[in-house]
């Protein structure tokens, strides 16, 4: 099966500290790497983890708050200086690509790369993304400013060739892949076996969520529902409730209430106020709500399904 997981380079707030840097991470798929927002400090974190920036080509930004793209500008330039020649796409709200090409003009940087922008406001119907493996479908999240969130769900795969049958009849690899789209095997001397007596069903689509920032808000659970690994963010605890209804933020509580409701798979925590240096007081009440909720945590890899 091929690997899907979520790397976690920053899972903080507003303000950076010692324990946490601001929100970033990457999704891997196979060979394919995507970031998701791009905080001060990201880079730092890619090279302390053993991420190559180049190997990456497209970048979701998910709002425009310095906590979620200030580090953008820093890894463009860098990619520039390292001679990238490949294209780079950038999803972001709209504005974005104007502040970083004022930036460019300013520092008299003509890029070595094609940069391209898509802006999410074109993109609220229909994939925002989507390659022969991959949907990345937009969620609208209700905070200070226009927000989105993202889901990367997986294409339905073939199905899967019995391991006996490989042995038994040594299939070409051509006549492998047609056997895992439906087709039935024909030998040379004439035999026909049935495709279902030598496949087995596909593993179902694998999906994950990312939901940052948003106040609590039920209209997101149909973009979500039933997906394997939700991120969600959980800023304050409950005694944090009004201010994080003043602020359009999230506690740890309503993002597990969100899980619960969406039958998420797992639930992760992130995109923690920096009042909090012991962060256990969040799980314990995520837990109460949805047992299956974690502390994300910077440099860890979780398992997309």
């Amino acid at each position: 099966m091929v690997d899907f997981k979520v790397l976690i380079l920053g899972n903080g707030s507003a303000v950076p500290t010692r324990w946490h840097n601001p929100t970033s991470q990457i999704v891997f798929y196979g060979r394919s790497k995507f970031l998701i927002d791009c905080a001060e400090g990201a880079q730092m974190q890619m090279i302390r983890y053993k991420v190559s920036g180049s190997t990456i080509d497209h970048i979701f930004i998910s709002h425009l708050h310095g906590d979620h793209f200030f580090g953008l500008i820093g890894l463009i330039s860098s990619s520039h200086l390292a001679g990238r020649q490949k294209d780079l796409f950038i999803y972001a709200p709209d504005g974005l690509e104007g502040l970083i090409n004022h930036h460019l003009e300013l520092t008299n940087t003509t890029l070595r790369f094609p940069l391209h922008f898509v802006p999410h406001e074109k993109n609220k119907k229909g994939p925002l993304y989507e390659d022969k493996n991959l949907t990345v479908n937009l969620i609208p999240l209700k905070h200070s400013v226009p927000s989105w969130g993202f889901v990367f769900k997986e294409k339905k795969r073939n199905r899967r060739i019995s391991k006996e049958f490989v042995e038994d009849k040594k299939p070409s690899v051509e006549l492998i892949q047609k056997i895992k789209q439906g087709e039935d095997f024909v030998g040379k001397d004439g035999e026909v076996i049935r495709n279902k007596e030598i496949t087995l069903p596909p593993f179902p689509p694998r999906s994950y969520a990312y939901c940052s920032d948003t106040a609590y808000d039920e209209s997101i659970i149909p973009f979500i529902k039933n997906v394997n690994l939700l991120y969600h963010e959980s800023t304050f605890d409950s005694s944090m409730h009004e201010l994080a209804e003043s602020v359009l933020h999230s506690t740890s509580e309503q993002a597990a209430t969100i899980a619960k409701k969406a039958n998420a798979g797992k639930l992760l925590l992130g995109h923690y106020s920096g009042r909090f240096k012991q962060l256990y007081t969040l799980e314990d009440e995520a837990r109460k709500v949805f047992p299956n909720s974690v502390l994300s945590r910077e440099g860890e890899r979780y398992d997309i399904g």
